[in-house]
């Protein structure tokens, strides 16, 4: 929990409480449903959480923003950036309803009021946001596809509406299999947080 606090040091005194009830509530749960690697869990909050927060460290959310995970699992990086921006409304989207029943639970004992949780593959969501978010999910072009008509046309935040995508690997081939026109950045996450697991990884915006 530390090593939130050192990169995001204005918490709340709720936010603390409800970022420190995550290491409790997902090794709990982990052992019943095996959401995070067992060898990941004593680095959730390294790993995991932090992964989760670099979202905000490249767009600060404006209140009332709209934002779907995309392919949740385990509730990352939606619960991290929920708890971050509790006048931002989250709904985390996933296919496998096992993983999505511990997501509802945690989202429900940390009091996350402004998070939603829908058992729906991204081709058959209805729900429309500024930014679609995700998390070691799929290949950026394919991520893509699912995201754009998840979009909103007007806009709220000084970035325009997109997919902000967490990836690892080699991002240069990757980004070569989408469409020459598309709009891209990338931004390393060593830029924002120093440690080493953070090597070779980042943040992909797509603009919508």
């Amino acid at each position: 929990m530390k090593i939130i606090h050192q990169y995001f040091p204005d918490l709340t005194k709720e936010q603390t409480r409800q970022f420190d009830m995550l290491s409790e509530l997902y090794t709990d749960w982990n052992a019943k449903i095996n959401v995070i690697s067992r060898k990941d869990i004593d680095n959730l909050y390294e790993r995991h959480v932090l992964h989760s927060l670099t979202i905000a460290k490249v767009i600060p959310f404006q209140p009332e923003t709209d934002i779907i995970d995309l392919g949740t699992g385990g509730g990352f990086p939606g619960i991290p950036l929920a708890i971050l921006f509790p006048d931002v409304r989250f709904t985390l989207i996933d296919g496998t309803r096992k993983k999505l029943r511990v997501v509802e639970e945690i989202a429900e004992t940390a009091k996350l009021s402004n998070v939603t949780v829908k058992h729906v593959r991204a081709e058959y969501c209805k729900d429309k946001a500024d930014f679609v978010v995700s998390r070691a999910v799929a290949a950026i072009d394919k991520l893509w596809d699912w995201a754009k008509p998840l979009l909103k046309e007007e806009q709220i935040n000084a970035l325009p509406n997109g997919l902000l995508a967490l990836k690892g690997g080699d991002i240069e081939n990757e980004l070569k299999l989408l469409e020459k026109h598309e709009y891209t950045e990338t931004f390393p996450i060593q830029d924002y947080f120093k440690e080493d697991s953070f090597q070779e990884k980042y943040v992909i915006y797509l603009q919508g």
